[in-house]
This record gives structure tokens, sequence and C-alpha cells, in this order.
């Protein structure tokens, strides 16, 4: 059986975390957090889901409610979001390649843009065999963990920004144990939001248009991920669907093998660093803005995937402008 785990408030305001399954939500006992308990799982030199066994499950809990009512929390957090980054990686689908490559077609038929040579790239070099070195992915910062948006809260886009866009897609995360050995912990679904319009002016701010908030489902998938996940992505204003697509992910959809991916992310120490929790995005499979969508204020996203039991929904809004001001000393 699949072990899940939710990271919730309780109706008391004290925090907990849930065993997830059909059946509904049990509470792991003397567990405050995902993190804390990847923690004494490194310690004991085992898994997450041994160390749930250690713990033992208490009191049944209603995760529906918890959602419901803006209880559920990310599925990482870290006491210090400095602590917690934010990282991914494009050009990774077999889908994703072609939307992209729409957003950035300037070069003639006869000519690769740039997004269609990294994904070529990938494609011929991205899944090497054990014990050799594949090529490098694309990879962009995307911020700390207090970007980190919960499910069903609002992504808040700044005001600033000349877009916000979805990104359907999963990501990998990471807890870095005391000797700098990165462990993975699972996966989520996740929404990569971004201001494609930004993008879209010049390939070069796609760092800009990166640094944006985005949103984890309420669900750690523990273990290994289905080489291929089947999911859909849609977007509703005022109560109506404006936009769905299915999408395809997990690795025999990519281009790219996850250890790929991950060696050329943890190779650098700054990486390493022991107790930083990583969030590490695997490409989006979909989008809405590659089919002409403009999403405005108000409009909900939705996420789901067969290989995760809870959606990923959020609504989209603006922030007030700020004036910022440097003042030297």
């Amino acid at each position: 059986m699949t072990l899940r785990l939710v990271q919730l408030r309780l109706s008391d305001g004290s925090r907990g975390v849930a065993s997830l399954s059909e059946a509904g939500g049990r509470l792991i006992v003397g567990a405050a957090s995902t993190r804390a308990l990847a923690e004494a799982a490194i310690a004991a030199g085992h898994g997450l889901a041994e160390q749930v066994a250690a713990q033992g499950l208490g009191d049944s809990v209603d995760v529906a409610a918890a959602l419901a009512e803006g209880r559920v929390l990310p599925p990482i957090d870290h006491d210090d979001p400095a602590h917690l980054l934010l990282t991914g990686t494009g050009l990774t689908h077999l889908g994703s390649a072609e939307e992209r490559d729409r957003m950035h077609a300037k070069l003639t038929a006869e000519t690769l843009t740039d997004s269609m040579k990294m994904f070529k790239l990938g494609l011929d070099g991205g899944k090497p065999a054990p014990g050799e070195e594949g090529v490098a992915p694309e990879w962009f910062y995307k911020g700390d963990g207090s970007l980190l948006t919960p499910p069903e809260a609002d992504l808040v886009s700044p005001a600033f920004a000349l877009d916000g866009g979805d990104e359907a897609e999963i990501a990998a995360l990471y807890l870095i144990g005391p000797d700098g050995t990165p462990h993975r912990l699972g996966y989520a679904l996740a929404n990569e939001f971004s201001d494609h319009v930004h993008e879209q002016q010049n390939y070069l701010y796609l760092a800009h248009s990166k640094l944006r908030p985005s949103a984890l489902g309420p669900e750690l998938r523990v273990g290994e991920l289905p080489q291929s996940v089947r999911g859909t992505s849609r977007i509703v204003r005022d109560g109506e669907t404006i936009w769905e697509k299915n999408f395809l992910s997990g690795e025999g959809n990519m281009s790219h093998s996850l250890a790929n991916l991950e060696a050329h992310h943890f190779k650098y120490p700054l990486f390493r660093r022991p107790g930083d929790a990583h969030v590490h995005y695997l490409g989006a499979a979909a989008f809405s803005f590659s089919q002409g969508i403009k999403v405005q204020p108000g409009d909900r996203f939705e996420i789901e995937a067969d290989a995760f039991l809870l959606p990923l929904h959020n609504g989209m809004a603006d922030a007030a402008a700020e004036a910022v001001s440097v003042k030297p000393l």
C-alpha cells in the first residue's frame, strides 16, 4: 500500500501529520510535521513508512473538512522558509516542448529554436545508463518557502506581473540529511505558477518569470512514482470551466530520467546543506497560456492525477502595488 502523508492544522490550532488512504486519514502519533518525521527516519536509518509504523497511528481526522476549512498545509515546510528552496526544470516532458516552442518560435521552420535544441539534448542524452553522466537539463530558481502556497489558498500574482499562468506538474520533495545526503521524501501535485507573458518577450526573462508563488497538492506520495501518470488540469471562471486539458507525466513520458535531474541539481554543494528542504518541479505537462487563455483574479485552478488521491485547487488573485525604495547608508 502506498504511504500518503497530509500535513495540517488541527481544529485546536496544533499541527499534525495524517496518513491518508481511500478509507480516510489517521493522525501519526507524535508527528507535528513531515520534516520532523523525515528527520526521525533519517536518524533511525530507515524509510518514512518504517518511521510511521514505529510511531503508530492514532485518531481519525477528516482531511476533506480540513481542506475545506483551509487547514491543510503544503506537504513540506520549514521553520525558516529561507531553508526551503524551490527550484525546477523545464522542457522535460514529451508534450511540453511543443507548447513552449510556440512561445519562442521566432526562427524559420528549418532552424531549431533554443527551446527545441534543449529538448533535443534531453531526448538524446537525458536518460543515461547507470554510472554514466547525462546531459544537463534546463534549470531555474523559483524562490524559497515564503512563496509556497497551501492547497485551496489563492496564488497571488504581484502587481507588476504581466500574467499569472498555471503550470500543472509533479514536484519531488527532498530533505538534506546531517551528512549532506539528499533524501527524497516523495512526490506532490504542483502548480508551478509563472508569468508567461513576461517570458515570451525574451527568453532571457525566464528567471524573472519564475519568481512567483507556487502551490503543492495536499498529499505527499511516498515511494516511487508510476512510470506513467495521467492527469487533468482546468481553469474554472464563475463556476464554468473555460479551459481543460489532459496531461501525461511520470518518467515514461519524460525526456530526462529522475536520476539525471537529481544528479544535475544536487551536484552543487549549495544544494546539499544539512537541514535544508527542497521542492524540485519536474516540468510542466500542461499549461493554458499556450492555448491563448488569459487568467484573471477570481479564476480557480484545478489539477488532479491518478497517482494522487487528492486534487490541488487554488484561486488566483492580484497583489496590491508596493512602493519599493533603496536607502543608502
